[in-house]
């Protein structure tokens, strides 16, 4: 078998809900997308895409049917370019890589572009449809914007709480302090200015209409203010509006290919997908799922955390971030260096592809030869990649 490399990465500015992007169609979000990763390899023949592997968590509106064929449409690519989308709640996009990857391993395809988008602002409300015409009562419309709707009566329900209750058990468990939580927060935030400032992101992202910057990002953050915000799922809680990812818009892209589709592509890779992980426990504990995905991930890569120099962890909520990192025992200066989900945004099904373009470009920046990226999903999933930096 081949090994799969990352040649190029790309995604949108992301969003708040109901900020500048509100306006964007989903679509038209993963097609800037699509269109911006393609840019970075101007010698790359479109026509020689094997497959466009593209992530979407709702898919109940503007991104239904196959949103990632309707981007490849709308970016202008050739028709005879397939696509499919998959869905991995928050680790869509990262699945849809490591789907590419493993087409590329196996020699189906040469050449992949993976990615994903979410419009939070644009999930519409949906309604159950009877099953009988004309029904007497009142039916309610549910927001499809994030976390569980139409659920089975047969699911456990303490398994069907709430995203945030979820990780408020989660913190109990682990004994993790508001204070600590705060602390993680405010350093997303002044680590993603700081990297938007120093140009890091400049060549990773493409603008939407006005947007060439994250909208989210709070350049002043401090524990001390964060302190100051009430508890958003208990009355005596910890996790606050601060410490714990926005509802946002966007889109991520990479483009995969073989060793061999390195003259194809026009420019040598930049990383090796060198392990893959998923992983699975209860629903309630789904922040703490990254720790076995990467664990499995670096088995399968043959290297240990003692070689990882850079990790991206997504920031669903900073308590679910720091049990992961305490649980791994490593160094958390090494952890979203260029800041996180907290302050740069969590649009579900865009998520894992810019954490993977990101650990890309801080092993590109450092000279590190390791990362791991990793994610946790919702109804207690996660995955993770480790790349091997080859540049």
């Amino acid at each position: 078998m081949t090994s799969a490399y990352l040649y190029a990465a790309a995604r949108t500015p992301f969003g708040r809900f109901g900020g500048a992007l509100a306006e964007a169609r989903p679509d038209d979000l993963a097609a800037v997308a699509l269109r911006g990763v393609l840019d970075k390899v101007p010698d790359l023949d479109p026509a020689a895409i094997g497959d466009v592997v593209w992530g979407c968590a709702n898919q109940a509106g503007e991104d239904n049917r196959n949103v990632g064929r309707m981007a490849v449409l709308l970016a202008g690519l050739p028709v005879t370019v397939p696509a499919s989308t998959v869905n991995r709640l928050c680790g869509s996009s990262l699945d849809a890589a490591i789907i590419g990857s493993r087409a590329i391993e196996s020699g189906d395809a040469d050449v992949v572009v993976a990615g994903g988008v979410e419009s939070m602002t644009r999930a519409p409300w949906v309604l159950p449809k009877p099953s009988k015409v004309f029904p007497a009562g009142d039916v309610t419309a549910v927001s499809t914007t994030l976390g569980w709707r139409f659920v089975n009566e047969r699911m456990p329900p303490e398994w069907t709480v709430s995203l945030g209750e979820c990780n408020e058990l989660l913190g109990e468990k682990f004994g993790i302090s508001r204070e600590r939580q705060d602390a993680f927060a405010a350093r997303s935030h002044v680590l993603a200015h700081a990297a938007w400032e120093d140009g890091f992101y400049a060549g990773l992202t493409v603008p939407v209409g006005e947007l060439t910057r994250d909208e989210g990002i709070r350049p002043g953050s401090d524990p001390g203010k964060l302190a100051g915000l009430k508890p958003s799922f208990r009355p005596d809680g910890t996790i606050t509006a601060g410490n714990a990812s926005p509802l946002n818009d966007g889109a991520a892209a990479v483009l995969l290919g073989s060793e061999r589709a390195a003259d194809r592509i026009g420019s040598a890779p930049l990383a090796r997908v060198a392990g893959r992980g998923v992983s699975a426990i209860e629903p309630t504990m789904f922040g703490f799922a990254p720790v076995e995905a990467a664990g499995r991930a670096l088995a399968r890569a043959g290297i240990t955390w003692a070689d990882v120099s850079a990790v991206e962890l997504n920031e669903a909520f900073a308590v679910q971030s720091i049990a992961c990192v305490d649980a791994w025992d490593i160094d958390p200066d090494i952890v979203n260096a260029k800041g996180g989900a907290i302050a740069i945004g969590h649009p579900l099904g865009a998520s894992g592809g810019r954490i993977l373009g990101t650990l890309a470009a801080r092993l590109q920046e450092s000279g590190g030869r390791y990362g791991v990226a990793a994610i946790c999903i919702g109804v207690g999933q996660a995955l993770a990649v480790v790349l091997e930096n080859v540049a």
